[in-house]
């Protein structure tokens, strides 16, 4: 199986932490945090890992695995990063953003999903945004599943609680035919991708 892990942005919310390298080259418990994602993907089968850079893309160089350059990457979102490895879109992929940390154990999990779209989320949430936040709903955003465990909503902002089930993090699986549903959503010409994040893309789908 292949992941795609999305770097190109810089990060402005890490503001002192990105000036001199991309966000995911930042350290966390004293190891850089794409090393971790590089080593925990292929720790749970993952045998190709392709990296769309932007922001000192030189920096990712050094990893030996494919990279992909974002030439838009200071006025586009993570859809767009994302679809400048539509060439990859042949088979199964495991998305990721370059700045979360999960464990080898999740990767295993998500690559055993025989759902076409998968979501990891976090249903801790409340007790780490309020670490974060003195008020957690300034940032959360909406995330409900169904019984069957379907996304009802994700990504909107939301004034109550019970409108959060959990948090997206970041990490998804996509099969061949989600990827597709993918393609002909950017090519109908409705939105603009240019600017799409990725939870309205999840919520469009």
């Amino acid at each position: 199986m292949k992941a795609i892990i999305l770097a190109a942005g810089r990060g402005s919310r890490l503001e002192g932490f990105t000036d001199d390298r991309p966000k995911c080259l930042n350290k966390v418990n004293g190891r850089v945090i794409i090393e971790r994602q590089i080593s925990v993907l292929r720790s749970g089968g993952i045998d190709e890992i392709v990296i769309v850079t932007g922001y000192r893309a030189n920096m990712l160089d050094k990893y030996k695995v494919k990279t992909i350059y974002n030439e838009k990457w200071e006025t586009t979102n993570m859809v767009s990063s994302l679809l400048c490895a539509s060439e990859e879109f042949n088979q199964t992929l495991i998305v990721s953003y370059s700045d979360i940390l999960y464990s080898t154990d999740v990767v295993l999990s998500l690559c055993k999903q025989n759902k076409d779209a998968v979501i990891v989320y976090d249903t801790n949430w409340k007790e780490l945004w309020e670490a974060r936040f003195d008020e957690p709903l300034n940032d959360a955003e909406s995330f409900t599943v169904d019984q069957a465990g379907y996304i009802k909503d994700i990504g909107r902002k939301v004034t109550q609680i019970k409108d959060i089930q959990g948090q997206y993090l970041g990490l998804m699986l996509y099969s061949p035919a989600a990827l597709s549903w993918i393609k002909d959503l950017i090519s109908c010409g409705e939105y603009n991708i240019d600017k799409m994040d990725m939870t309205t893309l999840i919520r469009i789908l």
